[in-house]
């Protein structure tokens, strides 16, 4: 099941204030960004909040515009996006507008402060205790299996700072108002600690655009994720690996696949796909690192992102392409889909990688996606 595809939304001053210091809610945006932020949640099916961003805005996380609460209705959705409060104590005021306003509300805490949460709001929401320490995981896990297919976390920082340090958010929109806060002791968006790729890593810019006098611009995390579970980086460059899959030439006789090769800092290193250029036998794996200088000592921390399992078996050249990986140095490979019998019966690609020491992630909800070019195929298997 796939998790749904997590979007932090913030506005900030030029000197990356959330707030200033004074009793009062400073207002870093305009009417039209208010306007663009009601679109986004219209899109929405959930809005998260952390219950310190409930208890120092109070907000009620509302689709204002009527016209867009009717599309979601006519769309057979509800008139509102869940909301959903997380709080490690489970201290919440049930008089906030938050759990009296419209939609239905799910609170995510933990042992330890589930029976506090029930108490105060258990009326107005579904408590779910994730465990002993909250476990974002665990959290979009369970929203995944609700029916959340896209959630909007309007805050606070430490919540963003949480979600983008674990590898789960797939994508930040920012709003930078024109204007400086200047107080050392104002709130920041992001906090300090250990962030994918370290202090090296870059985001992706998706697009951006003037909304008012704000200038709000869309990132995409690139970094790759250290170990064996899937992070929305990840996620990212597999989707583009079973993209380049679909530009290979058609055959009858052997699997449509695409790789990239990402270095750890979120670098695209190479990518290739099956019988590309003028070499009919070549696969995906074989042809993105054959771009690439054979010592190039940026392999030892890449990671490889392959639509199909690499093969651990093939006639036309004399090594495989998981012999390949392996020979080349990487450690870690992402892919979305287990080689079936079609041709080579007991393929096992990842079993050859992981006895070399290589960490395999299997993404299988990218499945489809890497089955799509291959369709023929495997509905003529036996």
């Amino acid at each position: 099941m796939s998790r749904p595809h997590v979007l932090l939304s913030a506005a900030v001053s030029l000197d990356g204030c959330l707030d200033d210091t004074g009793p009062e809610r400073l207002l870093l945006s305009g009417a039209e960004d208010f306007e663009r932020v009601d679109a986004v949640r219209a899109a929405s099916d959930a809005i998260l909040v952390g219950a310190g961003t409930l208890r120092a805005d109070r907000p009620r996380l509302l689709v204002n515009s009527p016209q867009r609460r009717a599309k979601r209705v006519d769309d057979g959705r509800p008139a509102y996006p869940l909301k959903v409060a997380v709080t490690a104590s489970g201290d919440l005021d049930p008089g906030d507008p938050f759990w009296t306003t419209g939609g239905e509300r799910l609170v995510y805490t933990t042992e330890s402060g589930v029976t506090r949460a029930r108490t105060r709001v258990g009326g107005a929401a579904d408590v779910v205790a994730l465990g002993r320490h909250l476990d974002w995981a665990a959290l979009l896990d369970d929203l995944a299996a609700r029916g959340v297919r896209r959630l909007l976390v309007e805050g606070g920082a430490h919540v963003h700072t949480q979600l983008l340090q674990l590898g789960l958010a797939d994508e930040l929109r920012l709003a930078v108002a024109p204007l400086v806060v200047g107080e050392p002791g104002a709130p920041r968006l992001f906090g300090p600690g250990s962030y994918p790729g370290g202090p090296r890593s870059r985001m992706r810019v998706l697009a951006t655009e003037r909304v008012g006098d704000v200038i709000v611009t869309r990132y995409a995390p690139t970094v790759p994720g250290p170990g064996a579970a899937a992070t929305a980086a990840d996620r990212h460059w597999l989707r583009l690996a079973c993209e380049l899959a679909a530009e290979c030439p058609p055959s009858r006789t052997a699997f449509s696949v695409g790789a990239v090769v990402v270095a750890d800092d979120g670098t695209e290193l190479a990518r290739g796909y099956s019988r590309e250029g003028e070499d009919p036998v070549v696969h995906a794996e074989e042809s993105a690192l054959g771009k690439l200088a054979a010592d190039d000592p940026r392999l030892a921390t890449a990671t490889v992102y392959s639509s199909l399992e690499p093969c651990a078996h093939r006639a036309s050249r004399p090594k495989p392409c998981a012999r390949l990986i392996v020979d080349a140095g990487v450690r870690r490979v992402v892919t979305a889909w287990r080689e079936p019998d079609t041709f080579v019966p007991g393929a096992d690609g990842i079993g050859v990688l992981a006895s070399a020491g290589v960490t395999v992630v299997e993404v299988p909800e990218l499945a489809d996606a890497a089955v799509l070019p291959n369709r023929h195929l495997v509905a003529a298997a036996p």
